[in-house]
């Protein structure tokens, strides 16, 4: 199944694609914990602009990874220096979503080796995500006992993992 997917860094063309699946993959993810407003057009917009910010800065800031499979991207992934602080690793993983139908096919794990290799990092991930916990899990990232809250979503609490 490997051989379909291609890990690439994004292209201007992929912004609109990129904040979409954004906003499907939350949707996918936490919609039992977030309210409403994170899937609305004013959500959307602030993606596109995110997006927009991240594809078209200066490259060195941040390493970003689409995964593309037959045409459509279908996931992404972004790491760099940390944006969380204190930082108890000199690199974050920022994010790393994948569309829920091609859960299991590889492209999670080939993204996440394109943005960070086998580096030790640290990233934040929903307490009540299993599936993204045992992923990382498998990654070497253990739990190191910190906790945060959005305030908008108080229901969704991450934890920090690192390696």
């Amino acid at each position: 199944m490997d051989s379909d997917i291609v890990v690439r860094p994004p292209a201007r063309a992929d912004i609109e694609a990129l904040a979409r699946l954004h906003i499907s993959t939350w949707r996918e993810t936490y919609w039992e914990l977030v309210p409403p407003s994170f899937f609305s057009d004013e959500m959307l917009e602030l993606r596109r602009r995110m997006w927009t910010e991240w594809v078209e800065e200066e490259r060195s800031r941040r390493t970003i990874r689409v995964a593309e499979i037959n045409g459509t991207v279908v996931g992404f992934a972004a790491a760099g220096a940390p944006l969380s602080h204190p930082a108890p690793r000199t690199l974050e993983l920022y994010l790393l979503y994948l569309s829920q139908e091609w859960h299991g096919s590889g492209a999670g794990q080939m993204m996440m080796d394109a943005v960070i290799a086998g580096h030790p990092a640290f990233l934040w991930v929903a307490r009540h995500n299993a599936r993204a916990c045992a992923f990382y899990a498998r990654n070497g990232f253990v739990p190191d006992g910190s906790e945060k809250t959005d305030p908008r979503a108080e229901r969704l609490i991450e934890i920090r993992l690192v390696r």
